[in-house]
């Protein structure tokens, strides 16, 4: 998939990246128009992938790849931690059953991704709540699919802190409690090892490194104390 189709110009830069699609869809997407006005004279042609990319024998330049980092033979470049913290609809805090405790979470469907089903519970243990007496479930297949059925008001999500924050900034989900369960995995930004970067892989990497530095300066920010 292409996000931007340049008209053939010889002074097109073409870049071939491949996404986690929840980072795809939910963080990078949104924020591409920066990129494109900072950089009009870049194309990035964009697939989303959960694979580990072969980039010597792929065409694909660049990969955001989610997980400890310990990949051998590649560039790796840290983007941002990822955190999981409850999320749902306002909905949910306006009801007859309203989040003010961990505990309260006993009245309300937990979202589970189906490959995934510790974090609830480790998530309770670091908020000090028993696991028991939850025996309502919803399970999805990913996390993209998770976080879209709490903004649905369907029940109570574990979000990444990181893409669910334009989503809590527009309104649509909403952080009840602000317990945030260490994944103990990042995002990260790779490529070939030793590969010279070309100017349209130095303008991403530069913009996109700047665009995380910002998140986490301003999430710093609206932090209290």
């Amino acid at each position: 998939m292409a996000t931007q189709r340049i008209s053939d110009s010889p002074e097109t830069d073409i870049v071939t990246i491949s996404v986690a699609p929840n980072f795809l869809v939910r963080w990078l997407m949104p924020r591409m128009k920066s990129f494109h006005q900072r950089y009009p004279d870049v194309e990035l042609q964009i697939s989303a992938s959960t694979g580990l990319i072969d980039f010597d024998r792929s065409n694909t330049d660049m990969a955001i790849y989610f997980g400890h980092g310990d990949w051998h033979d590649i560039e790796v470049h840290f983007l941002d931690h990822v955190y999981l913290v409850p999320v749902c609809s306002p909905k949910l805090i306006d009801s007859s059953h309203p989040l003010n405790e961990p505990e309260d979470l006993r009245r309300h469907t937990l979202i589970h991704v189906t490959k995934r089903l510790h974090e609830w519970p480790e998530w309770m243990k670091l908020a000090g709540v028993t696991n028991r007496g939850f025996g309502r479930g919803l399970r999805l297949s990913n996390s993209q699919l998770a976080t879209a059925a709490a903004a649905e008001g369907l029940g109570v999500a574990l979000g990444d802190s990181t893409l669910s924050s334009q989503e809590i900034e527009q309104g649509k989900l909403v952080m009840p409690f602000d317990i945030q369960l260490d994944t103990l995995k990042s995002f990260y930004l790779v490529y070939k090892k030793d590969r010279p970067l070309s100017y349209g892989m130095q303008a991403f990497k530069d913009w996109l490194i700047e665009e995380m530095q910002d998140k986490r300066a301003s999430d710093a920010a609206a932090k209290p104390g």
